[in-house]
């Protein structure tokens, strides 16, 4: 039945060639292109998934100013051969149109829709486009942060990364697929924002298969900065020239500033891991390592921070019990 059909599609084309062809006096030439157009026709799907659809666009644009160029070309030339104006405007249809298509298709290599569409909006968006990537999505502080007017302008979300949302939303293991939903619900969330726009673009880089990879190229290609928490992203993208706004960063950022010597009330929670320590975490998440604080784990206690050591992972601060403190503080004093 399959085969039956691409028959009656050839024949269909062959067919038009023909009847075409006749116009110009040239049925046979007509049929011969049928058969062409008919085989790529058919064999459109195959092509489609191997050749970017810039080419396509670049391929098109390129035929129609061919053919124009031939019409064009033809006007001082018809009258003195009057006779033979069907051959010449065949000829002439089929190297300009040919010629433009092949320009065309070499010029439109690099051209997507999206990259049109900045041709329209363009300097409204230039500097103000900000490309998200899954692990910023599902973390859902960017919804926060975009509620209170500290970010705004144009959202990227590249297809490729909706693909690996809803990859894992649809994941069997439940801790993932909560991620994946979370991550698509704090999308729709966005989306709400008036002072936000989210546009979703097509561009997929098939020649690259990390999405980090597509995620830097596809900055670079529409000038546009990444918002990421992820720490291997964020340089790599720096290597490259990629400006990188980082949720963590801000956050640690944001974070009030603790000097030595300052007091606290803490929650100790848990054992420390070297002997008889405490941990506690003040509200921001930060850990705060309490010397001697073992036997206080499940009480409130007062530390003094005695030193604070920031890592790539976020802030650590180090303290003694403050009666300790205040005790070695007079002994020092003293002698």
């Amino acid at each position: 039945m399959l085969l039956l059909m691409k028959l009656l599609i050839l024949a269909a084309f062959v067919s038009g060639g023909f009847f075409m062809g006749g116009r110009y006096g040239h049925e046979f030439w007509g049929a011969g292109a049928g058969v062409v157009l008919g085989i790529l026709t058919l064999l459109s799907d195959t092509i489609l998934q191997k050749v970017k659809p810039g080419r396509f666009i670049g391929a098109f644009i390129g035929l129609l100013f061919g053919l124009l160029f031939s019409r064009l070309a033809l006007i001082p030339i018809a009258p003195v051969l009057a006779d033979n104006t069907g051959t010449l405007s065949f000829a002439l249809d089929a190297i300009l149109g040919y010629g433009g298509l092949l320009i065309g298709a070499n010029r439109g290599k690099n051209l997507t829709v999206s990259g049109i569409l900045r041709l329209f909006k363009g300097q409204a968006l230039e500097g103000n486009l900000k490309i998200l990537d899954t692990s910023v999505i599902i973390d859902g502080r960017i919804a926060d942060i975009c509620e209170t007017g500290f970010i705004e302008g144009t959202f990227i979300i590249p297809q490729f990364i909706l693909q690996e949302l809803q990859h894992i939303a649809d994941s069997p293991d439940p801790h993932k697929r909560a991620r994946g939903r979370r991550g698509l619900d704090i999308l729709h969330r966005i989306q709400k924002m008036p002072s936000i726009s989210v546009k979703i673009v097509e561009e997929d880089f098939p020649n690259i298969k990390e999405v980090d990879a597509k995620l830097v190229a596809l900055a670079k290609m529409l000038d546009a900065k990444v918002m990421t928490n992820d720490f291997n992203l964020n340089k790599v993208a720096e290597l490259q020239g990629v400006s990188v706004l980082n949720i963590n960063e801000l956050a640690n950022t944001l974070k009030p500033v603790v000097l030595p010597g300052e007091t606290m009330n803490v929650f100790v929670l848990k054992e420390g891991k070297e002997y008889n320590q405490g941990v506690a975490y003040l509200d921001d998440g930060t850990m705060v390592v309490v010397e001697n604080g073992r036997r206080f784990i499940g009480k409130k206690v007062d530390v003094a921070v005695t030193s604070v050591l920031q890592t790539t992972a976020g802030r650590m601060i180090f303290s003694k019990l403050k009666d300790e403190h205040e005790r070695e503080e007079l002994r020092l004093q003293r002698g």
